[in-house]
């Protein structure tokens, strides 16, 4: 209770992030420490999803963008993989029907090479979507099968093709992602971005946590927020 409160003085401020994006890091770290299977630590990532859902409804913030799996995820160990694959299905098929996403009008969208996935998830993938894509009080971006160089090339084939001017503009217009994070927190101890984001977050503010992503918590999410809004951000100025 504490801690809410906390957040909600702060709330007064109006440099508030409108879009977070999160690198969930650490899954199987997390579960070496139990002494559990590398893949368990995704299903408790999986869960962890479900809470921040939550506390990103409680203070406001629009957008969120959440690193779930890289380019260079599919070289996973295969039981690993197949497991990953698995909790994505699971998880999307759950979010088509969650009451919570529908009652809060959440637009589910999806960033990434998705063709590189099987028919099955592509549909899951796309069930969602369009069950969702008229929802605009919140939008929760999931980066799957996503790199962000890949992601800029993509942009500069389609707008070389297309006879526009080479601008930033029509550039944005053909990303993946054409809103840009205000904050990106990494957990899990690595300070790098990892092929995250590279256009949207050249003035996004980083925060890096040592706690892998099962055990970050309300608190961790507060702290993280109160740390945004007491930096200047200058963009260059």
């Amino acid at each position: 209770m504490k801690q809410e409160q906390k957040l909600k003085i702060d709330l007064d401020k109006e440099n508030m992030p409108q879009h977070v994006g999160i690198i969930l890091d650490g899954n199987r770290r997390f579960a070496k420490k139990l002494m559990l299977e590398p893949w368990k630590g995704h299903e408790l990532g999986a869960d962890k999803i479900k809470q921040v859902f939550e506390w990103v409804k409680d203070i406001g913030v629009k957008e969120l963008t959440l690193y779930c799996f890289s380019l260079e995820n599919f070289d996973r160990p295969k039981r690993e993989f197949d497991f990953l694959i698995k909790t994505f299905k699971k998880e999307f098929k759950r979010l088509k029907k969650d009451s919570q996403v529908h009652e809060e009008k959440i637009k589910i969208k999806f960033v990434g090479q998705i063709e590189l996935f099987d028919q099955e998830l592509q549909e899951s993938i796309k069930d969602v979507e369009n069950a969702t894509k008229n929802y605009d009080n919140y939008t929760v971006n999931f980066a799957l099968a996503y790199g962000g160089r890949q992601e800029i090339i993509h942009a500069i084939k389609e707008l070389s093709e297309s006879g526009d001017a080479i601008t930033e503009e029509n550039l944005k217009k053909r990303l993946w992602l054409t809103s840009d994070p205000d904050l990106i927190i990494r957990t899990g101890g690595d300070r790098r971005t990892s092929n995250f984001l590279p256009w949207q977050s050249v003035y996004s503010e980083w925060i890096f946590l040592d706690k892998t992503w099962p055990e970050f918590e309300y608190e961790d999410w507060v702290n993280c927020i109160n740390d945004f809004m007491e930096r200047e951000r200058r963009f260059g100025k």
